[in-house]
């Protein structure tokens, strides 16, 4: 198959899923096909899928990640001792674990085409990451508490492996029950990566987007509290500090001293 024929092969199974959106019709265009493929991912419930649509949604989606470019670690260049700074989509991250901030449902955002990252790794991982996650929540029986951590596979993300945390919801100026639960996140995910002998970890700006934690503050927090559990626990796990936006990647940037020009 194409990458056009798997595209309309999995846009066509998931709208017979989806009777309600089958009115709408399959756009000519690639970009628009792309965007209704990635509406029906979003919106679609963990439930059984033929192995067929499997094989076909993983050549797909590790086709379009290889065409927008994977960056390993050894491409990059530490900023200090186990540190580095990188600024990308993290769903191209070719890393032991990234991170993904999640909501306490851990289903994934359910928007259509939404811009934050859970969407984004969700979208990319493809539905095994949602049925891994509700099989997870089940067995779990209610929601994610804040702050703590949990693991899945990376399935199409060339990540290995997918740390899930939820951080604080801000309205306003962080309390001090907001940093610390904040903190929390990045040692829990960093602990369950300790457990799991995952080398390294890509971080997220963990609350900072739909949760709206100041931006300046979190990344004094994130960087803080690895520093103090790479002192403490003496390993040797590489962390990485994954910016998207511009303004994250000047906070970092000065908070880290890091070149102008690292890794960017």
């Amino acid at each position: 198959m194409t990458q056009k024929e798997r595209r309309l092969f999995l846009i066509r199974a998931l709208l017979e899923e989806e009777p309600r959106w089958a009115s709408r019709g399959i756009p000519q265009g690639e970009e628009e096909q792309k965007h209704l493929l990635r509406a029906l991912f979003n919106i679609r419930m963990p439930r059984p899928v033929s192995e067929e649509f499997l094989q076909v949604q993983d050549a797909y989606l590790q086709e379009e990640t290889r065409r927008k470019g994977i960056t390993t670690l050894d491409q990059l260049e530490p900023v200090e001792d186990g540190i580095y700074l990188w600024q990308g989509d993290i769903t191209t991250l070719s890393c032991g674990a990234i991170v993904n901030a999640a909501n306490s449902q851990m289903l994934g955002c359910f928007v259509p085409g939404h811009n934050c990252i859970d969407n984004a790794i969700h979208t990319f991982a493809g539905v095994q990451l949602r049925a891994a996650c509700h099989a997870m929540m089940e067995r779990q029986g209610h929601g994610e508490p804040t702050g703590q951590a949990k693991i899945t596979p990376g399935f199409n993300l060339p990540a290995q492996y997918v740390l899930h945390t939820v951080g604080p919801i801000v309205n306003g100026r962080p309390t001090e029950e907001d940093e610390a639960l904040l903190a929390s996140c990045y040692r829990s995910c960093l602990e369950l990566a300790r457990q799991n002998q995952i080398g390294s970890v890509a971080f997220c700006c963990i609350s900072t987007g739909e949760f709206h934690f100041p931006n300046q503050r979190a990344a004094e927090i994130a960087i803080q509290t690895v520093r103090q559990y790479q002192k403490r626990t003496n390993r040797g796990m590489k962390v990485i500090f994954n910016v998207f936006k511009t303004a994250d990647w000047d906070i970092y940037r000065k908070l880290l001293g890091a070149d102008p020009k690292a890794e960017k």
